[in-house]
C-alpha cells in the first residue's frame, strides 16, 4: 500500500500558483515515480480570493500559517513568500514541529544559512532549495551530489535574467540601459523597483549559495565584493565587440586560485566564443570547472511560474523518496584556505574615459598607469575633436585591483577628465 504524504504550500502568489499548476497537470506522473500517494493538504495565503488561474479546491485555502505549522499530519512545508521575515519564523517553526521544507528564498537561504541548518539538524528534517538558484535549470542537486567526487575549481555564472535581458537588448538593439529598463518593466522581467536585480544583489545572493556547494564556505553578503549595470553603456558594448571580440555580461564569480578563493560580482568582459556568451535574454547559463570532470556549463530559464514550480516539485519528490538522506551542502572539509580581498584579484581591464581632447593628456594618464605598474595593451581614440569631451578606449594586461582602483581615482582628477571612468574587467 502506498504511503500518503502531505504537503503544505505558504505563498500563493505567481511560483505558488505554478506548483499547484504542476501538480494538476502532472500528479499521477509525480505519484508513480516516488511511490507514493502526494496530498496538497492546505495552501495559506494573506489572500485567498484573488483568481490565480488555476483550479483549486476553496477548501484547501487558508489565512491562518497554523493550519500548516500545526498539523501534525503535514509532512513538507513549501515556503515561497519570500522575504526574511516572517519567512524564517515560518521555515524555523516547521522544521522544529519536524516537518521537511522546501524553499525558494535565496534571499532569506544567504543572510540565515548557518542558523536554517542547524535547525534542520537538531530536528533530523531536510531542507531543499533548487529553486533558489537558476530557477528550472537542474543546477545545485547536480553540483551538490552528481559533482562530489571533484573538488570545484570555478564557478561562473550568469543567474539574473534581468540584468541579463538587459545586456542582451542593448547590445543587439544598441539601445541605452534606462530605455531597456523601462521596456523590462513593462514585460513584467523587471520590477517596479530594479534595484537588487540591476544592481547584483539578487545575483550575489545565489552566489552565496553556489559557494556553499562548490567549496563549503558561506560568506556572508556585506563581505562580497558586488557591482551592477546602470554605468554600462552602448558605447562600452561596441568596443567590446569590434576591438575586443567580447561580450559583457553581469557575472558571478567564484574561483579557487593557488588555494585563495575569488568571491565577486560585477559587469565582466567575456570572449565570444565562451559558453556563457550564448546565454542571451532572460536565460541563466551557470559554468562549473571541477578537477575531474573539467567544464560543464547548465543552461535554461533562470525564473518564471512553471519553470520555479518544476524545482519545487522536484525537491518535494526528493524529500519523499530519501527523507533520511544526511543533511550535508557542498564538501565537510573544505580546500580554500583564504578569502582573497578584492584589492588583491588580478585581471584585465577594460578603461573607458572622457577628456577633453588636448595635447598631454594621453602622457598624463598612461604615466600614472605606468606609475602604478599597470601596463598598456592598447588605446584606442575613436575621433579627434580638439577642445571638446571625446572617449578614450584602454585596455590593460594584468593588474592587480588596488592598483586600478589608486589609477582610476588619480586619472578622474585630472583637470581634462571630464566624466568618472567606467572600468570593466576581463575574464
Amino acid at each position: 500500500m502506498k504511503k500518503t504524504v502531505n504537503i503544505g504550500l505558504i505563498g500563493f502568489g505567481t511560483i505558488g500558483s505554478g506548483v499547484v499548476e504542476t501538480f494538476n497537470r502532472n500528479l499521477p506522473l509525480i505519484e508513480d515515480k516516488v511511490g507514493a500517494n502526494l496530498v496538497l493538504r492546505k495552501i495559506v495565503d494573506l489572500d485567498i480570493v484573488t483568481d490565480r488561474g488555476v483550479q483549486v479546491d476553496p477548501q484547501l485555502l487558508s489565512t491562518n500559517v497554523d493550519d500548516i505549522l500545526e498539523d501534525p499530519e503535514m509532512d513538507i512545508v513549501i515556503e515561497l513568500i519570500g522575504g526574511y521575515q516572517p519567512a524564517l519564523n515560518f521555515i524555523l517553526k516547521a522544521m522544529k514541529n519536524g516537518k521537511h521544507v522546501v524553499t525558494a528564498n535565496k534571499a532569506l537561504l544567504a543572510k540565515h544559512w548557518e542558523e536554517i541548518m542547524e535547525t534542520a539538524r537538531e530536528n533530523q528534517v531536510r531542507v531543499c532549495f533548487e529553486a533558489s538558484v537558476g530557477g528550472g535549470i537542474p543546477l545545485l542537486e547536480p553540483l551538490n551530489d552528481s559533482l562530489a567526487a571533484n573538488q570545484i575549481q570555478s564557478i561562473y555564472g550568469i543567474i539574473n535574467g534581468t540584468a541579463n535581458y538587459i545586456l542582451t537588448k542593448m547590445s543587439e538593439e544598441g539601445r541605452d540601459f534606462e530605455e531597456v529598463l523601462k521596456e523590462a518593466q513593462k514585460l513584467g522581467y523587471a520590477e517596479q523597483d530594479p534595484t537588487f536585480d540591476v544592481e547584483g544583489v539578487d545575483t550575489a545572493q545565489k552566489l552565496i549559495i553556489l559557494t556553499i556547494l562548490g567549496f563549503g564556505i558561506f560568506i556572508e553578503q556585506e563581505k562580497l565584493h558586488v557591482e551592477g549595470i546602470s554605468m554600462i553603456t552602448p558605447q562600452d558594448i561596441q568596443f567590446a565587440s569590434r576591438e575586443l571580440g567580447c561580450v559583457i555580461k553581469l557575472l558571478a564569480i567564484s574561483q579557487l586560485v593557488d588555494g585563495s578563493l575569488e568571491v565577486r560580482v560585477h559587469p565582466t568582459l567575456l570572449p565570444e566564443d565562451h559558453l556563457l556568451a550564448a546565454v542571451k535574454g532572460v536565460f541563466n547559463g551557470i559554468y562549473i570547472v571541477g578537477d575531474v570532470v573539467g567544464p560543464v556549463m547548465m543552461y535554461g530559464p533562470g525564473a518564471g511560474m512553471l519553470p520555479t514550480a518544476s524545482a519545487v516539485v522536484s525537491d518535494c519528490m526528493d524529500i519523499i523518496g530519501a527523507p533520511e538522506k544526511p543533511l550535508y551542502y557542498g564538501p565537510q572539509k573544505s580546500n580554500v584556505d583564504s578569502i582573497k580581498p578584492m584589492s588583491e584579484v588580478e585581471s584585465r581591464y577594460y578603461l573607458r574615459i572622457s577628456a577633453i581632447d588636448k595635447p598631454g593628456v594621453l602622457h598624463a594618464i598612461s604615466g600614472i598607469l605606468s606609475g602604478l605598474n599597470i601596463s598598456i595593451e592598447s588605446v584606442n581614440q575613436e575621433k579627434r575633436d580638439e577642445g571638446h569631451e571625446v572617449p578614450i578606449f584602454i585596455v590593460t594586461h594584468h593588474a592587480k585591483e588596488q592598483n586600478m582602483l589608486q589609477a582610476v581615482e588619480m586619472i578622474e582628477n585630472l583637470e581634462s577628465v571630464t566624466k568618472d571612468m567606467v572600468f570593466i574587467r576581463i575574464l
